[in-house]
């Protein structure tokens, strides 16, 4: 789906014209940059999140020189999926995600070991045994 063929979509669902379904559609996508060009997230939730991310200089190759090369840190846009829009995707792999959140805290219950009461004795004892011997030191006369 292209620009075109999402006005189109927005102006048939909501009876709008396809110019007015345009200017919709840019005050979304420019409210959109303006918030992540300023350093904010935008937030849709069940669709995903726009986002500013910081990349770290690095070095390249340059094949045709056949070179080494040093790339400037840059920022750059990013989208990550909301939940509900990846279940649309794949259904069968939220449904083993769920499943397996569900089965997460169980399972820890069941395997949380008991931890041993520690004493002071205990600690004592340690810390002693591995402090180091003083050595005796001779005086020179």
């Amino acid at each position: 789906m292209n620009r075109i063929e999402l006005v189109e979509k927005i102006a048939t669902t909501h009876n709008l014209s396809k110019a007015e379904a345009a200017r919709v559609l840019e005050t979304i996508t420019s409210s959109v940059v303006a918030a992540v060009k300023k350093g904010d997230s935008v937030q849709l939730v069940g669709f995903g999140t726009f986002k500013q991310v910081a990349r770290a200089a690095r070095s390249g190759f340059n094949p045709q020189a056949g070179t080494k090369i040093k790339i400037a840190a840059t920022k750059v846009p990013k989208f990550v999926a909301g939940a509900a829009f990846k279940a649309a995707i794949d259904p069968k792999a939220a449904k083993r995600k769920a499943e397996k959140a569900a089965a997460a805290p169980a399972a820890k219950k069941a395997a949380a070991p008991k931890k041993a009461a520690v004493t002071k004795a205990a600690v004592t004892k340690a810390v002693v045994a591995k402090a180091p011997a003083k050595k005796a030191v001779a005086k020179k006369k």
